[in-house]
């Protein structure tokens, strides 16, 4: 009989780089969700108001912008596996930054490790995304399922352990306090390192032609479209998802902070597990690439728009609930969206139109982070919500402009 080892041995070659940046992206992403929890945990601790602690994240958002507008084309010239390591180094250095003596851990010094690791984060992200469209067998008849089916599993996964580092950030911090949390965290991203060091292909992703700085502004029709659809689909989300939520259910509703993350964490492993199952929910439609896009959009938009129909402040079940069902359809419309952009990306340089895509997906985080603050300070929950689903409104009108591809 075949040991585990013999049998990830006898696995195709392509298969085996995948498990890896699978691998590799998984434990970057447990780390990435239990330092945002330790984060809010440890400053809440300190004293902070949500919205001052909100702020921590502000760079975090505003360096994805940039990360993922170079990065791509980072990727291209010096191949996905490079420009992964590069993102778990910088993690590495960003951890680092945070096993200061508390003392020394002041606003600026935080803000600039949350930077360092937010540029982290979109490295590995684009890089794990841009290596899913190399690997993907090409040659075969089911090759678009096939790539849909690993951009889910890819993408649904990640969530899903995201959402678990929720979990592991709040038990690392009772269990052995911040420094000894974010100690631990680093050792394990230190050998995950090692281990992509010693065995991920050197030229995975990498251009033969060394591609010019202006090429990472995408000449396609549909990338371009699509990345404007994808800025106001996160827009929507973040909007009341990063501060308003939380504050509203922790000042209005008397919910303690461990309820709040509770509900938080539920929400994205949730997301992230329907986003693995959105190729068989998909396929039950039948239509082309612009009127799925657009269908799923518009029954995204009606959500938060009857959930403002509720009383909000004197009951949160609906509101609860209305948030959970979003969640799910957002899973869905978030997973194809992954799928498309992978599809419609060039098969060569396809780092700098995922670079692209992901530079449109983080300015709608931060758009979506900072109207969250204010909205939600300036007129309430209700107004978050009312706007969240303009902004999906919005991406369902974009996406009319995508090319009328078979499913």
């Amino acid at each position: 009989m075949m040991t585990a080892i013999e049998r990830l041995r006898a696995l195709p070659f392509e298969i085996r780089q995948y498990l890896l940046v699978t691998g590799n992206y998984w434990a970057f992403t447990l780390t990435d969700g239990a330092l945002r929890m330790l984060v809010v945990l440890h400053f809440h601790q300190l004293g902070y108001s949500p919205l001052e602690i909100a702020l921590l994240f502000l760079f975090y958002e505003a360096f994805g912008v940039v990360t993922n507008f170079v990065g791509g084309w980072l990727g291209a010239r010096l191949g996905l596996n490079r420009t992964m390591n590069l993102g778990l180094g910088l993690q590495l250095i960003a951890l680092g930054m945070l096993l200061v003596p508390t003392t020394a851990l002041t606003v600026p010094w935080v803000m600039a490790a949350q930077a360092i690791s937010g540029i982290a984060k979109d490295l590995n992200k684009m890089s794990a995304k841009s290596a899913v469209k190399v690997l993907v067998p090409s040659d075969s008849a089911n090759a678009q399922g096939a790539l849909y089916r690993w951009v889910a599993i890819l993408t649904g996964s990640k969530n899903a352990l995201k959402g678990a580092g929720f979990f592991l950030g709040g038990l690392l911090l009772t269990l052995i306090g911040f420094q000894g949390a974010i100690l631990a965290m680093w050792l394990m991203l230190i050998v995950v390192l090692g281990l992509s060091l010693w065995r991920l292909r050197a030229d995975l992703g990498r251009q033969k032609a060394k591609p010019r700085f202006r090429e990472v502004f995408s000449t396609s029709r549909a990338v371009n479209v699509l990345a404007a659809a994808r800025l106001c689909l996160f827009a929507s989300r973040d909007i009341w998802f990063v501060v308003a939520l939380p504050v509203f259910l922790y000042d209005q509703h008397d919910w303690n902070f461990w309820s709040v993350g509770i509900l938080m964490a539920v929400w994205v492993i949730g997301y992230g597990g329907i986003q693995t199952q959105a190729p068989r929910i998909t396929r039950l439609l039948h239509g082309d690439t612009r009127t799925i896009t657009a269908g799923w959009a518009l029954a995204l938009a009606l959500l938060p728009a009857v959930i403002t129909l509720t009383p909000l402040d004197t009951t949160v079940l609906w509101l609860v609930i209305g948030l959970l069902a979003f969640g799910a359809i957002f899973a869905i419309n978030s997973s194809w969206h992954s799928y498309l952009i992978v599809r419609f990306a060039r098969a060569e340089g396809v780092s700098m139109d995922v670079g692209f895509y992901y530079m449109a997906n983080a300015m709608g985080r931060l758009i979506g982070t900072i109207l969250s603050g204010w909205i939600y300070q300036m007129y309430g929950l209700a107004a978050c919500l009312w706007l969240s689903a303009a902004m999906v409104l919005a991406s369902a009108l974009l996406a009319l402009g995508l090319p009328r591809q078979p499913q």
